[in-house]
């Protein structure tokens, strides 16, 4: 069943605030509190609603923000809270809102759009692949033995707000698929779904060298555990202040956690393998515009070379074709033509774009087709960190 042009969009009107309202709560198993306060938590001009027979049949949230790959923010959208009215359930009506919101994110300019998926087969049917992991890192508060006290640690005040930006974005920058974070993520990160995190700055001689942000949930027994939101160390004596602070928790905490990746530098410093990484969830990512995309991520300096690609892409013919990228001093060209050596659909240049998984490891699952040597090259040009994520949105 196709839809029309203006089936899709903002909500108009109050009805169809309290018919996504009702949609999420259906869709998440939300209490009405609970519902009144996501919809508080979100704005009218980021939702998006599929109307089918005059009624709301599905929303979803758009958001706005940046991915770091290769030391450059890549403009993306994220997708999150996307739900389906239950009668409206079983006929393609998630695929058709997928559909209709990939399309106005292409016509935004964003060169990808990524999310985290509930259901993976409507994602993949337009044009997501996994592309990066979301892992939980505990660590057991009583086994950090640290005593760094020679860089100050204080509460986070409101004028501390754009230097705390800069250490985070200084940070992320060299961490591929971290967000370039806009303000949705930032509220987050200081306010998790009613949760208020308590803010502490590192600084030394030479400024800011790192920060915490700590949510402490109550555990039984007078017992509780700590929630990292955010934290960043600069320099190895930040590093061991924040383990220090974390550590004169220990009577009453049992456990710290946040969230990353698998080569999380923290862990480094710790004597013991007293801690635990898992994955979380695989994110999602979707390129919207080929040429752009290749474009607008940074590329290692040291590195130069060129790829002859072939994308197949159902939803957008723009996407379809040849193209050959040419790689040197960290900047891309992308132009159009080239030989085709190396063939695969866009949903496979996803985890390939961010260092996912490797040309090889594509073409072994049957993924890609291409010749040895294109596929070595692929596999330097695109080689890096793994691809992580901290913020779920």
């Amino acid at each position: 069943m196709e839809t029309q042009p203006g089936d899709f969009g903002p909500p108009r009107d109050e009805r169809e605030m309290s018919a996504v309202a009702d949609i999420m709560m259906q869709s998440y198993a939300m209490s009405p509190a609970d519902g009144a306060a996501w919809m508080q938590r979100t704005t009218r001009s980021d939702l998006r609603l599929l109307r089918e027979g005059g009624e709301v049949a599905a929303s979803l949230v758009l958001i706005r923000m940046g991915q770091w790959y290769g030391g450059r923010s890549v403009p993306v959208i994220g997708v999150g809270g996307v739900g389906v009215s239950p009668v409206h359930r079983g006929r393609g009506t998630a695929t058709r809102l997928m559909q209709h919101l990939l399309r106005e994110a292409r016509a935004t300019g964003a060169p990808l759009s990524v999310l985290y998926p509930a259901t993976q087969p409507l994602y993949r049917r337009v044009g997501y692949e996994h592309a990066g992991t979301r892992q939980e890192i505990r660590l057991q508060v009583p086994s950090l033995d640290f005593s760094e006290r020679t860089l100050s640690l204080r509460p986070i005040r409101e004028a501390d707000t754009a230097a705390i930006v800069l250490s985070y974005q200084r940070h992320a920058r060299h961490r591929p698929g971290w967000l370039d974070r806009g303000d949705f993520s930032w509220g987050r990160v200081r306010n998790m779904r009613g949760e208020v995190a308590q803010g502490y700055l590192v600084e030394g001689s030479a400024g800011v060298e790192g920060h915490v942000y700590v949510i402490r949930r109550a555990l039984k027994d007078f017992k509780q555990e700590l929630f990292l939101t955010d934290v960043v160390a600069h320099t190895p004596a930040a590093a061991r202040r924040i383990l220090s602070f974390l550590g004169d928790h220990r009577s009453l905490a049992t456990e710290a956690f946040w969230y990353g990746g698998v080569d999380d530098p923290l862990l480094l410093l710790l004597r013991e393998q007293t801690y635990s990484v898992k994955l979380y969830m695989h994110w999602m990512v979707r390129v919207l515009d080929v040429a752009s995309a290749l474009g607008a991520r940074g590329w290692s300096e040291g590195l130069s070379g060129a790829l002859h690609l072939e994308v197949e892409d159902d939803l957008f013919p723009e996407n379809q074709g040849r193209f050959v990228l040419e790689v040197s001093e960290g900047q891309a060209r992308v132009r159009r033509g080239g030989e085709g050596r190396l063939r695969l659909h866009v949903r496979e240049l996803a985890p390939l774009y961010t260092g996912h998984l490797s040309a090889q490891a594509l073409r072994a699952m049957g993924a890609l087709h291409g010749e040895e040597a294109s596929v070595r090259a692929a596999d330097s040009l695109f080689a890096g960190p793994p691809p992580s994520l901290r913020d779920m949105f």
